[in-house]
């Protein structure tokens, strides 16, 4: 066992929270546009190592998978859509759920040259919410089916892993009981972003509440995977899982960039 694996690395860092009562508004490529008024607080980020095998969707809205993949090559189209066929299984394995669908992968690097929502993106957020998982679903599959799946619990969950060890720009969760729906408030990507531009895109964000507790991986491996809910439609069930980059206040001034791949997933149970 490495020594990442057996010290506990809590870290003390700022956070990006939106004012409370406040509605963000971003338009992609128009940064003079967008409106997000921010909030920053300290905050602790907890070492989940000591807790992973805790964990539950159920309780805090994420988990941690030991779950190696053989895809190397993000960029290559095929290798890409293999790798979400394994995010689809790895999601069906964790939530037992009848059908599983992924789309919209992301790769993101905050390498020198970086830019838009290719890079890690800082502040406390939820990317989708009721509305816009609903038109994916539509969008995903046929109508009677989309209608069908929709009146069913569905979860929309991110699955997020490291394509080299994270050393800067990691990635924190906010563990999901601990969120109040009080604290979220509406964010809108107008016009939508990437390869949804057809409709604006309804999220949330966060607003801070001292009761948040926020958890992150730390030297986060490639072959571990976060999976973590963005919407659950059960109102019974904690329902978002907020979450964010930040800066490691230990993080080496020689340190790699970030390097990352997330698949969105959307599980009907």
């Amino acid at each position: 066992m490495s020594d990442f694996e057996t010290v506990v690395c809590d870290v003390e860092t700022t956070m990006k929270y939106v004012v409370r009562g406040e509605k963000a508004t971003f338009h992609p490529g128009e940064r003079e546009k967008s409106y997000w008024p921010v909030d920053e607080r300290r905050v602790t980020i907890h070492d989940v190592r000591p807790e992973i095998d805790e964990l539950s969707f159920e309780r805090n809205g994420f988990v941690v998978a030991d779950e190696p993949t053989d895809v190397t090559e993000f960029g290559d189209a095929a290798e890409l859509g293999r790798y979400c066929r394994q995010s689809e299984a790895l999601v069906q394995r964790l939530t037992g759920a009848d059908k599983v669908v992924s789309f919209g992968p992301i790769l993101r690097t905050n390498a020198s040259g970086a830019h838009g929502h290719n890079q890690p993106a800082f502040g406390a957020h939820v990317d989708y919410g009721a509305r816009t998982v609903a038109d994916f679903t539509r969008d995903l599959l046929p109508s009677d089916e989309a209608e069908r799946r929709l009146a069913g619990r569905h979860m929309l969950i991110n699955v997020w892993r490291p394509i080299v060890m994270v050393e800067s720009a990691p990635l924190a969760l906010c563990d999901a009981s601990t969120v109040k729906r009080q604290d979220l408030f509406d964010s809108e990507v107008v016009g939508g972003l990437g390869d949804f531009r057809r409709r604006s895109l309804w999220g949330f964000n966060l607003a801070w509440n001292p009761a948040h507790r926020w958890y992150w991986l730390p030297h986060m491996q490639p072959w571990e995977a976060l999976a973590f809910k963005l919407f659950d439609s059960d109102p019974d069930a904690v329902q978002f899982t907020a979450h964010s980059a930040f800066e490691d206040p230990s993080t080496p001034p020689d340190a790699a960039p970030r390097q990352s791949v997330e698949m969105r997933t959307i599980a009907y149970l």
